[in-house]
């Protein structure tokens, strides 16, 4: 009656079926009717480049759930939008402008910003041509960008709320600066690298009574004090004095303080306190009230000690330190030991940890919830960040799977600092801050130039930071004449971290922020768990007073087939698109989720997905075979008894065979079994599950016994019947797995008539 190729091509349908889609405006939930709502919000991808393989993976998840309850009946809504992920795009157009002979201050901000803003857009279009590639059936009228006006709208809203309620404040703090980015970044963005060193064992001088150990004795040009354990019998005689010691050409004043931090049991017991290098020392010279005493600048270069240390990079004024350590015979010993070396994520630099004026936003504060959806948290209590984001896992509020990320998830909450959310580069939003003079805040390295050679007193006193007689902080820049905005910008996942209600139109009250927030399921890889889901439950706890979704899906990241890491050095990377390209988006969506546990890491080879196209090959064959044993002429005997069988759900037919019984037992019980799975987002259960029935029990056993049913005239209608019925609903069960072969089969049916659903992105989902 219908007769279809010998074999699927996938590049013959896949653009016009997307299309289709498209034209339906079924993936808009306005145009799906009244059901329950259900939302995802879609992690944005870096407008950086291409997608890979990993973006491959988020996508085939969500469509799958997304298609799975829009089959269902539920109002859904799957939201797309990118990331203008500042410090990566930045850094990205700077090389880009290397190659020009060209750098970003030749052209100036906004010139730079314009060409930044350029390629991103360029990028972004590349993307979404990626993700319609890969099927994604979101809303793309509602796409957002993290970067847009109504996203900045909501950037600077949350800037100023959080402000007024003294949550952001600015401070002279020990931050994590890259040397080579000109930047500060966040202790989430820090990748730490083992490398060789040497530890060094010295006295500061002759007469100094306690010997120190550490692997930078660069940085010991700033200590200001000696710590030991207050109960080390070694050093307790030590404690509350003072000396006056010259050390490689430096005067410094150490002081011996008793601290209960130090282990006796780690090198000598004492440790050479260094402030102003270190968040460590940091915090023990604020417990102290140690002066903090700058000694590298932002170019990782020294700003005091003698000739041949001054102005050197800190490797090279490490070897002349330990010469002169060596001259004066105050080196003790010297040994070689593994060291994780923080090393910045985008740009490889090395980090220097330095006392800088920046913005930070305060998780320890106490601030009353206006409104509050949290349960455990009513509204007009007094809470925390770091209580809000705690109480909303212990609670079951939100719910993450695996489950065993809750004990990773609570261990990053109880180590939180404070969270630095300025960035010294150009692009990405602005912070929202404007003074009537010189701004108080540089970028740069000119910050060095305020800071009196960078050396302050006392970080713990903010007052001169918390001058804002002359600061105005908006929505909107202030009227009048005289105003210069903060030169810096915000990190990007201060935006990022709003994704969940800013895309639904926040600071507004729009309808879609009451119909779909809070949003079903997150879904995101588990690296990303710090930087990115705790920050969303951060903001929407604070901003709405709700949780931003119910369920985090966290999937695990793609390996090669040896369970290695893809990446261009090792050269195993696999391209979703040449994989499109040779087996059809479907091959690529199927071998992806299959065997894929939530949370866990998998190996992808190119072997499996070409036998995922030997799948789909499969189910084009048995719907070849079906529709090879029905004429035109059968359809209305045989549409007449699978409604019958659609009707009960033990059909009582006085025709059925063995063979008959069993398969449709089995129906049912993949149904059941594929339904549970998704709902509990057990997705590579349901993929082996639908793959097992298929070819197996479908194909390889019930078709090869009705080769024979099909000749007796007294079964051939009921066998015909009964093959057509288990078909539709293979094809609706696969087809948030596999949208374009079960959809490319399912207008064939409808070209004989065989169903009525124009289309199969809404077809009934199976009970």
């Amino acid at each position: 009656m219908i007769e279809l190729d010998k074999a699927y091509e996938a590049s013959k349908y896949e653009a016009d079926i997307y299309q289709n889609w498209l034209d339906s405006g079924y993936f808009n939930p306005d145009n799906l009717g009244d059901g329950e709502p259900f939302s995802i919000i879609m992690p944005p991808p870096n407008v950086t480049g291409t997608l890979h393989v990993g973006h491959a993976l988020f996508v085939t998840i969500q469509d799958i759930l997304t298609r799975f309850r829009r089959m269902q009946g539920r109002k859904t809504l799957w939201l797309p939008g990118t990331d203008h992920a500042a410090i990566a795009t930045q850094s990205k157009v700077e090389k880009i402008l290397t190659k020009e002979g060209v750098r970003k201050t030749d052209l100036g901000r906004e010139e730079f910003v314009k060409r930044v803003e350029t390629f991103a857009a360029e990028s972004r279009d590349t993307i979404v041509g990626q993700i319609k590639a890969l099927g994604a059936s979101v809303d793309w009228s509602r796409e957002a960008y993290t970067l847009d006006e109504p996203r900045s709208l909501a950037v600077r809203t949350a800037f100023k709320n959080m402000y007024d309620d003294g949550l952001i404040y600015r401070a002279h703090k020990v931050i994590n600066w890259d040397p080579k980015g000109q930047t500060v970044i966040s202790d989430d963005e820090i990748v730490h690298e083992e490398r060789e060193a040497t530890l060094y064992t010295f006295k500061y001088s002759a007469d100094f009574p306690i010997s120190i150990s550490t692997t930078r004795p660069e940085t010991k040009i700033g200590d200001t004090a000696v710590a030991v354990h207050p109960e080390d019998a070694r050093y307790k005689q030590f404690i509350g004095q003072e000396f006056d010691v010259t050390f490689a050409g430096e005067q410094l004043h150490i002081k011996i303080i008793g601290e209960e931090s130090v282990d006796p049991e780690f090198g000598t017991g004492a440790l050479g306190v260094t402030p102003a290098h270190s968040q460590v020392d940091a915090e023990i010279g604020e417990r102290h009230k140690l002066p903090f005493k700058q000694v590298i600048n932002e170019f990782a270069k020294m700003t005091a000690g003698q000739e041949g240390v001054i102005d050197q990079k800190t490797t090279v004024a490490r070897e002349a330190i330990v010469e002169w350590l060596r001259s004066e015979n105050l080196l003790e010993r010297e040994e070689s030991v593994k060291q994780n070396v923080a090393t910045a994520e985008r740009s490889g630099g090395i980090i220097e940890p330095l006392p800088k004026l920046q913005w930070f936003l305060d998780v320890n504060k106490p601030f009353t919830l206006k409104k509050s959806q949290i349960e455990g948290i009513d509204s007009g209590t007094e809470t925390t960040l770091k209580e809000l984001m705690r109480q909303v896992v212990t609670s079951g509020q939100i719910k993450i799977f695996p489950d065993h990320f809750n004990k990773t998830y609570f261990h990053w909450i109880d180590n939180l600092r404070d969270w630095c959310i300025s960035r010294q580069i150009w692009f990405g939003h602005r912070i929202p801050v404007w003074y009537k003079t010189t701004p108080v805040i540089l970028s740069g390295a000119k910050r060095n130039e305020e800071s009196d050679n960078g050396s302050f007193a006392n970080a713990q006193d903010d007052s001169d930071a918390q001058d804002d007689s002359n600061m105005y902080v908006g929505i909107e820049a202030p009227e009048g004449e005289g105003w210069t905005q903060d030169e810096d910008t915000l990190d990007t996942w201060f935006s990022s971290g709003l994704w969940t209600f800013s895309t639904l139109g926040w600071p507004n009250e729009t309808p879609d922020l009451k119909t779909f927030h809070p949003t079903t399921v997150m879904e995101t890889g588990y690296d990303i768990l710090f930087f990115w889901v705790a920050r969303m439950v951060l903001m929407s706890g604070y901003h709405l007073g709700q949780i931003p979704f119910e369920h985090v899906y966290l999937h695990g990241l793609i390996r090669d087939s040896k369970n290695q890491k893809m990446s261009k050095s090792l050269g195993n990377i696999i391209d979703p698109l040449d994989m499109i390209e040779k087996y059809g988006t479907d091959a690529l969506r199927f071998a992806l989720v299959f065997n894929t546990a939530p949370g866990t890491d998998t190996a992808l080879a190119e072997d499996k997905i070409k036998g995922m196209k030997h799948f789909g090959n499969k189910l084009w064959n048995i719907t070849r075979y079906i529709l090879t044993n029905i004429s035109a002429d059968e359809v209305a005997v045989i549409l007449s008894v699978a409604k019958d069988l659609d009707s009960s759900a033990s059909p009582q037919n006085d025709k059925l065979t063995k063979a008959d019984q069993l398969i449709l037992n089995q129906l049912s019980e993949t149904i059941e079994s594929v339904s549970k799975s998704l709902n509990v987002f057990r997705i590579h259960d349901a993929a082996q599950t639908l793959y097992e029935f298929v070819w197996k029990e479908f194909a390889d056993v019930y078709i090869e016994a009705t080769k024979e049913q099909i000749q007796n005239e007294n079964q051939k209608a009921n066998t015909q019947a009964i093959l057509l019925h288990i078909l539709l609903h293979i094809l609706k069960l696969l087809h948030p797995f596999m949208p374009f072969v079960t959809e490319v089969l399912w207008q064939k049916l409808r070209e004989g008539k065989l169903v009525e659903d124009k289309t199969l992105i809404i077809a009934n989902w199976p009970k």
